[in-house]
């Protein structure tokens, strides 16, 4: 087996992705493989204050990294979930909040429940039935009490939001501690073996050849290796999901400490804002078949919490995915694999379950077909699983004020997304099929917050009588209210637990308010 192992592994590109790469390597497989990864002080990353879901807690975790030392590094807050402005009519809101709504019975799921005394006058709104909603909308933030196993508090469902450059700084110092070799310096040329036309080296600008029997591209979406090299290929989402560009912009803290990132939708595309606790991260992301450049500008500087701290910057992409992730002996990871928009903050996340998928079908030196075709059917299914779920946030809309939404609106879409939409319309089912992402309880926060209602609900619920179920009903919420009602609020949890030392550049954290 010795001799058929692959010793030298490089990484092309820092930034989070390389650095998350390396890191997780050198911790996860440290033994006899070589590790080097390549980047270019020239070469900017995309570098924006970052959301992140839940799964990141699990990265860390193995990583063995403590939650607060790295949020004090990375000038971090807490996320309990996305609050969506403006994407109805009459500038209605609603919350995709992690974690459960209410508690699921046997035979039936929570909503539907619900739906039932909803449609009989019985119930109002659907957001007390989600801890992390209640909690996020008054200030509040806990990490979970497994103290308190029959509590809505044991398992808090959450997630940061933290500076995408101290990310990546914080891995580098942990990864080159476990023996990852850096290089500093621009590669001018791809070197391909002639017999197969796998990656043999890389050639740099100071004439420096790097070596490697396996190669990881983070280079981002220029995709340096997988495109630019092997010519792998790109498979374009635009039709489904029209945005393409992005401006990007941190102000000065300003507004409230709540746990969450806000996405407010414009007449052609949304805005994101995210609270870390030295500023605020913000971009626009538009269709500029639907808006030009200035005006798209014009509504993030209009629409900043505090002062600017920068020159707007742009930020052009393509939705999709690369037709292979994995081709030949390069595995691209992280942008370079593909782009999804920032509207349920996945970036992070597929970092990790590309990684985590490499080390399931880690390479030796004979690279079988049958490892790399197995690695890019799992990666294409969940590309297309998170596609269809952003997808529903613009299909399902009811404003009629843009030729955008209108657009979005009357658009065909994938005929896996349309099963969804049309069991939800007729009983409020909800099919989550071979551990896909996003859990039922976060489709059914989107459509229900999109405006999408059931004509009717399970029948099944009629097992137990209105007044059984209004009892059920209010027994959840109170529990729930009694639980954040305990809870500090997330700018107390910060300051007790994880504060940062203040930045030369900053002001201080989030204010209350």
């Amino acid at each position: 087996m010795t001799e058929r192992r692959i010793q030298d592994i490089v990484i092309v590109g820092g930034g989070t992705a390389g650095w998350m790469s390396a890191a997780a390597l050198a911790q996860l497989l440290p033994n006899h493989y070589r590790y080097r990864l390549v980047e270019s002080d020239q070469i900017s990353t995309i570098g924006v204050g970052e959301a992140t879901i839940p799964s990141i807690r699990n990265f860390n975790m193995h990583l063995g990294i403590d939650e607060n030392d790295f949020i004090r590094h990375t000038q971090g807050t807490f996320k309990l979930g996305i609050e969506f402005v403006n994407w109805g009519i009459n500038n209605s809101t609603y919350f995709h909040g992690f974690g459960s709504v209410g508690r699921d019975q046997p035979t039936a799921n929570f909503y539907h429940y619900w739906l039932k005394l909803n449609q009989m006058g019985m119930a109002g709104g659907l957001e007390p039935y989600s801890i992390n909603t209640v909690a996020s909308m008054l200030g509040k933030f806990s990490v979970g009490r497994p103290d308190l196993p029959n509590s809505p508090l044991s398992d808090l469902s959450y997630a940061y939001h933290f500076d995408a450059g101290l990310y990546a700084k914080y891995l580098r110092a942990y990864a080159e501690q476990r023996g990852v070799k850096r290089t500093e310096g621009r590669i001018v040329q791809t070197l391909l073996r002639e017999s197969d036309g796998y990656i043999d080296a890389l050639v740099m600008e100071n004439g420096e050849k790097i070596h490697g029997d396996f190669f990881i591209d983070c280079s981002g979406m220029v995709g340096l290796l997988i495109e630019k090299a092997l010519q792998t290929g790109y498979e374009d989402w635009r039709h489904w999901l029209p945005c393409d560009t992005a401006i990007a912009v941190p102000c000065s803290l300003a507004g409230s400490a709540q746990a969450h990132t806000r996405s407010t939708a414009h007449s052609a595309g949304w805005q994101w804002r995210i609270p870390l606790q030295h500023r605020i991260g913000n971009g626009h992301v538009f269709s500029s078949n639907f808006m030009d450049v200035a005006q798209a500008q014009d509504i993030l500087m209009n629409n900043l919490d505090g002062k600017a701290l920068a020159e707007p910057r742009q930020i052009k992409f393509i939705t999709g995915k690369r037709k292979k992730a994995w081709n030949k002996n390069c595995i691209a990871i992280g942008l370079s694999g593909g782009f999804m928009e920032p509207l349920e903050s996945t970036s992070i996340h597929m970092v990790k379950t590309g990684l985590m998928r490499l080390i399931t079908f880690f390479p030796d030196k004979d690279f079988d077909q049958v490892d790399i075709d197995n690695y890019n059917r799992l990666t294409d299914k969940e590309y297309a699983q998170i596609r269809d779920f952003l997808i529903l946030h613009y299909k399902v809309n009811q404003r009629d004020d843009s030729e955008f939404w209108r657009y979005c609106r009357e658009m065909d879409v994938p005929e896996s997304l349309q099963i969804k939409l049309d069991l939800f319309a007729s009983h409020g089912r909800i099919l989550r099929e071979n551990e896909e992402l996003f859990p039922e309880d976060s489709w059914l926060q989107v459509m229900h917050g999109q405006g999408l209602r059931p004509r009717r609900y399970s029948p099944v619920v009629d097992q137990r009588s209105p007044e059984e179920i209004a009892g059920f009903l209010h027994n959840t919420q109170a529990v729930i209210c009694k639980c954040v009602d305990a809870m500090p609020s997330h700018l107390d949890y910060i300051r007790a637990n994880c504060m940062a030392k203040p930045m030369a550049d900053s002001s201080p954290l989030l204010r209350t308010g």
